[in-house]
């Protein structure tokens, strides 16, 4: 298993309806609206890093109202 925090710029004026979008991803756990220079931070967890490459750019990028995504995989030190 492989989980990641997905930071989520949102273009202005669609927040909600890519909130709402996003929130409906499979293999999405959590998502928290922030402050500052991201608006969201997506939990996300998958099989393998292929299939979280494939929920990113397919899934969550493709939403409308997404601006910009930055990908962080956990790891346990």
């Amino acid at each position: 298993m492989i989980t990641g925090l997905v930071l989520v710029r949102l273009q202005a004026g669609k927040e909600t309806q890519a909130l709402t979008k996003i929130k409906e991803v499979k293999g999405i756990s959590h998502v928290s609206a922030v402050y500052g220079r991201w608006d969201l931070v997506v939990d996300v967890e998958t099989d393998d890093m292929a299939a979280m490459s494939r929920l990113v750019v397919e899934k969550i990028r493709t939403i409308p109202g997404v601006f910009n995504t930055e990908t962080l995989v956990t790891t346990s030190i």
